[in-house]
């Protein structure tokens, strides 16, 4: 009789919460195959998330797998700079460097993570106590459309959220073609999306300025916001592994294996955290709300700072590289430079898009290094 009821323990346990959240774990798996969204993430997120949603599951818990990997993954915040290194070995920064001023599109575009932030307290007055000012901090980071960074300020501000906003930051990511065309449209006009950008394609940069390039952000982010100095220090020494030349080899494995198999272990340990009794509230939807809200002034601050500038400028901006200022690194820019040649089959903008993407990579970083350290 007691080993029979230890074989039905599981079903004695087994609630609706349980069964809703296996099948959203299942709708991410869907969305990952089918859908190809974020398929890297969103499978092992999804994956992880019935995991932990199994009655009595043995994934989870003090001596749980997946619970070893939380604690020495994220609670470390080694899994988001070890993704940072393989991150910085895949970019080339080439673009940006022959156009700094793209820096200025993707500080722009970092307009969300602060509007996302102000909407978060502002919650307090309807929902009072709903979020704490660090938990409101860690929801407006999700504007950086950049996961690691969102699991770094997540672990150190919200914890008990962290599930929602890395899955609302990801989700949102991989949704950057549905989200972004609508808000630029909205914003610009016809000649404003046909206008032509001067690029130069040609000439090449010296290797002694692409090996300092990631040396000398390193140090200025690290003056202006020490508290980027993990993140964006790990994301230029992958850059620096790339460009200097003599570690061809471990860039590869940076940009392959290295981020591979941190991904996989990030997704699938990211969802053990979405258990039904953390995840099946009213923070998570406004997370979510709050979340796709955040993407849409990143690209809405981006597109309107071009504007602005245009007013002082002979030589136009097309207003739309502004929106690639967000970290969606490279799929933003893939945007611009479709819906550029949508207007027009002969106008490419797809170097300045990449420059301000990048940009935005750097400028996400910053921009949560800024809350961590007036937070902290």
């Amino acid at each position: 009789m007691e080993s029979f009821l230890k074989l039905t323990q599981g079903f004695a346990e087994f609630h609706i919460g349980n069964l809703i959240m296996i099948l959203i774990g299942g709708v991410l798996i869907w969305l990952a195959i089918k859908k190809e969204y974020e398929p890297m993430l969103l499978l092992p997120i999804g994956f992880g998330a019935i995991l932990a949603n199994i009655p009595l599951s043995s994934a989870v818990g003090d001596s749980g797998f997946l619970t070893v990997l939380y604690k020495a993954g994220i609670s470390t915040e080694l899994f988001p700079i070890l993704i940072f290194i393989g991150v910085g070995a895949m970019i080339d920064f080439t673009p940006l460097i022959k156009q700094p001023v793209m820096i200025f599109f993707g500080a722009a575009a970092q307009f969300g993570i602060f509007a996302a932030l102000l909407l978060a307290v502002l919650c307090n007055f309807i929902w009072p106590g709903i979020f704490t000012l660090k938990e409101a901090a860690a929801v407006g980071i999700i504007g950086a459309a950049d996961g690691p960074t969102s699991i770094f300020v997540g672990n150190l501000f919200a914890q008990k959220y962290i599930g929602a906003i890395t899955v609302a930051a990801y989700s949102y990511m991989s949704l950057v073609p549905i989200i972004q065309p609508p808000v630029i449209r909205a914003l610009t006009t016809k000649k404003e999306r046909m206008i032509r950008m001067e690029a130069n394609y040609s000439s090449d940069l010296s290797k002694p300025v692409k090996i300092l390039f990631p040396i000398v952000v390193t140090v200025i982010a690290g003056v202006v916001a020490p508290m980027s100095v993990a993140l964006v220090g790990s994301l230029m020494f992958g850059n620096l592994i790339r460009e200097c030349g003599v570690m061809e080899r471990l860039s590869k494995s940076a940009q392959n294996e290295l981020s591979s198999l941190v991904t996989l272990l990030l997704g699938i340990t990211i969802g053990s955290t979405m258990g039904a009794g953390e995840f099946l509230n009213w923070n998570t939807a406004l997370i979510f709300a709050i979340g796709i809200l955040a993407f849409v002034f990143d690209t809405a601050g981006g597109v309107l700072f071009a504007k602005f500038v245009n007013l002082f400028l002979k030589k136009k901006v097309n207003p739309m590289v502004g929106a690639a200022g967000i970290s969606a690194f490279p799929m933003s820019a893939r945007v611009i430079q479709r819906m550029a040649q949508k207007e027009d089959p002969t106008n490419f903008v797809l170097m300045q898009a990449i420059g301000a993407n990048v940009a935005g990579q750097i400028g996400s970083i910053i921009a949560g290094s800024i809350l961590l350290a007036l937070l902290a």
